[in-house]
C-alpha cells in the first residue's frame, strides 16, 4: 500500500479525549453539576437530550431494514429464520421470567417499603395519572396487532421497530428465494448499508451533547435529594439488578464461551450513553455494528437485538416485581402467595404490552397494579420521584441482556466467528467500513 507523503502514517494510539465513552463521561459529570448548582438552567436543557433521542431514533428503522434484509438474502437456508426467532423467543421467555422472580426474592430479601408507613389516602396522585391513563390502550391483542404495519411506508413513519422488523424479514425471505433475478436488488442495499451505517457514526458524536442535556435535565428536574427518602429502594433494585448483569448473565456467558466483564468493556461507550440519555434505544444502532463486528452474525443481529428491545427488558422485570412488593410493604398490603404468582404472571405480559411506549417501566406498572387490586395504585406516587434514577439502571440492564442474548443465540446458531470476536474485544479491530464489510462476508458465509 503507498502512503501519501502529505498524510504521514501515525504510530500510537488514539488521545484519550477523543474516545466517546471519555466525552460521554465527562459531559454527564459537567450536567450533574450545572443540573444541581443551576436547576433552572438544568431544567430548560431537556431539549438537547431529546434532540439526540430523536436523531438516534431517525436512522434505526433503515439500520434494522437493511441488517435484516441483507442478512436473511445472504442466508443459505431461508428456514434459519423461523429457527433464530424461536431460539431468541424461547430465550427471552426464561429470563424476563427470573428476572421477575429475582426482583420479587428481593423484595422479601431486603423489605424496602418497610419502614415507609404509607397512608394511600394521603398521597397526591395527579401526576400518576398521566401515566394510568395508558393503561387502558394496552392489551397483548393489540400489541400484536400493532406488529402489522398498515402500510410499508407506515411502518417507517411509525418508528415502531417490530413493524420494521417484521416488513424487513418478509421482504428479507421474499429477497433470498427470487435467485439470481434478485442480485442488483441484493447488491443495491448490501452498498446502502455502508452509507447508513457511517450516518450512525456522525450521529453518535453527538451524544455527548445529548448526555449533558439530559442529566442536567434530571439533577436539575429531581435533584439528587429525592432520592434520599427512598434511597433504600433505588439501593436494592440497583444491587438486584447488579446481581442478574454479573452472576446471571455472568454465568450464562461463561457457559457460552465469553467474559461478561470482556464484553461489558467493549461496550463501554454505549452503556455510558445509556447511563446520561435513560434510554437502551439510543444505543441500538450501535450496538448493532458493534455486535456484528465482533463476529455475530449480521442475520443474528439483526433478528434478534430488535426483538430483545420488546421481548426482553430484564430491567424492567427486575423493577416491576420489586416495584409492587415495595408499594405493598409502605402502605402495609399483605399479598397471599397467589396475589403474588399473580403479579409475576400479569407483569409478564403487560410488560410485553407497554413495548415501544415512552415512560414504559413507570406505564407496566401502572397496568400490573390495575390487575392486583389488593395494592393501592396511589402508592405509585411513592416512587415517582426516583423513577427517574432508576430508569438508567433500568435501560442499562435491558441493554447488557439483549447484548448477552444476541452473543449466546448466534452461538446457538453456528454463526459466530471466535477469531473476530476475540479481535474486536482486545481493540484489533477497527471500525471502518472496510472492515465492516469484511465482517458480513465471514458471518453469511459468502466469499468475495
Amino acid at each position: 500500500m503507498q502512503i501519501s507523503p502529505s498524510r504521514p502514517a501515525v504510530s500510537g494510539r488514539t488521545p484519550f479525549y477523543r474516545h466517546l465513552y471519555v466525552q460521554v463521561l465527562v459531559a454527564i459529570a459537567l450536567g450533574a453539576v450545572l443540573g444541581h448548582y443551576a436547576p433552572d438552567l438544568g431544567r430548560n436543557l431537556k431539549p438537547l437530550g431529546d434532540a439526540f433521542i430523536r436523531l438516534v431514533s431517525m436512522v434505526i428503522a433503515p439500520v434494522i431494514f437493511l441488517t435484516v434484509v441483507n442478512g436473511i438474502a445472504g442466508m443459505n437456508h431461508v428456514g434459519a429464520v423461523g429457527r433464530v426467532v424461536l431460539k431468541a423467543m424461547a430465550y427471552f421467555l426464561f429470563f424476563s421470567t427470573l428476572a421477575l422472580v429475582i426482583g420479587l426474592l428481593a423484595a422479601h430479601l431486603v423489605h424496602p417499603g418497610a419502614n415507609m408507613h404509607a397512608d394511600p389516602a394521603s398521597l397526591n396522585t395527579a401526576e400518576v395519572k398521566n401515566y394510568t391513563s395508558h393503561v387502558s390502550d394496552m392489551s397483548i391483542t393489540s400489541f400484536l396487532m400493532e406488529i402489522i404495519p398498515h402500510t410499508v411506508v407506515g411502518a417507517f413513519v411509525s418508528g415502531n421497530v417490530l413493524q420494521v422488523l417484521f416488513f424487513a424479514v418478509l421482504f428479507g425471505i421474499a429477497l433470498a428465494t427470487c435467485g439470481e433475478r434478485a442480485a442488483p436488488v441484493k447488491a443495491f442495499f448490501d452498498a446502502l448499508a455502508a452509507p447508513v451505517f457511517k450516518l450512525v457514526s456522525i450521529v453518535m458524536k453527538a451524544a455527548p451533547v445529548g448526555a449533558f442535556g439530559a442529566i442536567a435535565f434530571t439533577i436539575g428536574r429531581y435533584g439528587i435529594g429525592s432520592m434520599v427518602d427512598l434511597a433504600w429502594l433505588v439501593l436494592t433494585f440497583y444491587g438486584t439488578s447488579l446481581f442478574f448483569v454479573l452472576v446471571i448473565l455472568g454465568a450464562v456467558a461463561r457457559v457460552a464461551g465469553f467474559s461478561i466483564f470482556a464484553l461489558i468493556r467493549y461496550l463501554k461507550d454505549e452503556l455510558l450513553l445509556v447511563l446520561g440519555t435513560s434510554s437502551s434505544e439510543a444505543a441500538m444502532p450501535s450496538l448493532m455494528e458493534k455486535l456484528e463486528r465482533a463476529g455475530c452474525s449480521r442475520s443474528v443481529v439483526g433478528l434478534v437485538v430488535p426483538t430483545g428491545y420488546s421481548f426482553n427488558l430484564d430491567g424492567t422485570n427486575i423493577y416491576m416485581t420489586l416495584a409492587v412488593m415495595f408499594i405493598a410493604q409502605a402502605t402495609h398490603t399483605e399479598l397471599t402467595l397467589t396475589e403474588q404468582l399473580t403479579v409475576l404472571a400479569v407483569a409478564m405480559l403487560s410488560s410485553k404490552g407497554a413495548a415501544g411506549v415512552t415512560g414504559a417501566g413507570f406505564i407496566t406498572l401502572a397496568a400490573t397494579l390495575a390487575m392486583v387490586p389488593s395494592v393501592p395504585v396511589a402508592g405509585m406516587a411513592l416512587i415517582l420521584g426516583v423513577d427517574r434514577f432508576m430508569s438508567e439502571c433500568r435501560s442499562l440492564t435491558n441493554f447488557v441482556g439483549n447484548a448477552v442474548a444476541t452473543v449466546v443465540v448466534a452461538r446457538w446458531e453456528g454463526a459466530f466467528d471466535a477469531a473476530r470476536w476475540r479481535a474486536a474485544l482486545h481493540g484489533d479491530v477497527k471500525a471502518d467500513a472496510a472492515d465492516r464489510d469484511r465482517a458480513v462476508l465471514v458471518n453469511t458465509g459468502d466469499r468475495p
